[in-house]
């Protein structure tokens, strides 16, 4: 093999590089080759579907085809598992929210970690919603606590699984209100837990606020007591805050958003990322999330999005740790 010049070598390595970077660049340009599946970890018609189904919609002008599966069970866990044993080429993606990314992974027993996947875009920041049956003689959060106390044992919350944010602030009202003998019911999804609530069969359920809910709400199906956020939703002035309604420590804000198994490679995640941004900057999108008491996010990026779930981690590590939580 003949020895080459100085200037030979420079020229080859050159060349190398340029083809690397076409070689990445061709396969970020190349992605996707066919439809992207989102796992939606919860049961179908509840508000995972709310929220995944119209990002799947809008991508069709952004990426190409892409399509939900909804994959329920374990408040989430069973869905998210799937999606970290998935291939890291961006075929599968998960729609997470702080239950899946946060609560599980802190939990006992986790089904997996937190380091298992990497955000890509947050689509929504939501409330939770104490919903009711008209039967528990009860108007706010008050009432609610006062009823539960002269009949210990008698009522039960449903959620959509153990772990969820859901959960969460179950017991944190529980614990709050100086310990009420309050059972939880775990449920594959809110769509089944919501329908028990409206025949009576659960009297509490704490929900991802949601249009379905306002709607059962002013058909008299169902009572809406308070939300978890800061302040009274834009959507929903007439539902007082938990703060409002004298539990200023029990504060909920989550989100839902994108989340790709951890070792996808930057070119994609950032290609999901520029897409989703412009499927949320869509007016028509952006109004049908807020009508159902959800704010979308029309400026996230993976880094954003990565940072949010860390301060949420953060806040609610010493919560799961103090309630001994355990993942279902």
């Amino acid at each position: 093999m003949p020895w080459l010049s100085r200037r030979q070598l420079i020229s080859s390595a050159a060349c190398a590089g340029a083809l690397a970077a076409v070689a990445r660049n061709g396969t970020a340009a190349d992605y996707p080759t066919r439809p992207i599946r989102l796992v939606i970890p919860y049961a179908a018609g509840g508000s995972g579907d709310q929220i995944g189904r119209p990002w799947v919609d809008g991508m069709a002008s952004q990426l190409g085809p892409a399509f939900a599966e909804n994959i329920g069970g374990a408040g989430g866990a069973i869905g998210a598992a799937a999606v970290a044993r998935e291939k890291p080429d961006g075929y599968t993606l998960l729609l997470g929210n702080g239950s899946t990314q946060v609560i599980i992974p802190l939990a006992e027993r986790p089904a997996y970690s937190a380091g298992d996947f990497r955000a890509i875009y947050r689509l929504v920041s939501s409330a939770l919603v104490f919903a009711i049956h008209p039967s528990v003689p009860a108007q706010d959060l008050q009432t609610l606590i006062a009823y539960a106390k002269v009949n210990p044992g008698r009522l039960s919350y449903g959620t959509p699984g153990v772990g969820t944010g859901n959960h969460l602030v179950g017991e944190m009202f529980k614990r709050q209100a100086g310990g009420l003998d309050i059972v939880h019911i775990p449920y594959r999804g809110v769509a089944p837990a919501t329908n028990d609530l409206v025949s009576g069969q659960i009297p509490l359920l704490i929900a991802v606020m949601s249009i379905q809910l306002r709607q059962l709400s002013r058909a008299g199906k169902i009572r809406l007591l308070a939300v978890t956020t800061d302040t009274r939703l834009s959507a929903a002035q007439e539902i007082p805050t938990a703060a409002e309604s004298g539990m200023p420590e029990l504060r909920y804000e989550g989100w839902f958003g994108l989340f790709a198994p951890s070792l996808t490679p930057d070119s994609i995640v950032d290609r999901i990322a520029l897409s989703t941004r412009a499927v949320m900057a869509d007016p028509a999108l952006q109004a049908a999330y807020r009508s159902q008491g959800l704010e979308p996010d029309s400026q996230s990026s993976p880094d954003m999005f990565q940072r949010i779930v860390e301060a949420t981690s953060a806040s609610l590590a010493p919560v799961i740790k103090s309630i001994g939580l355990r993942s279902g």
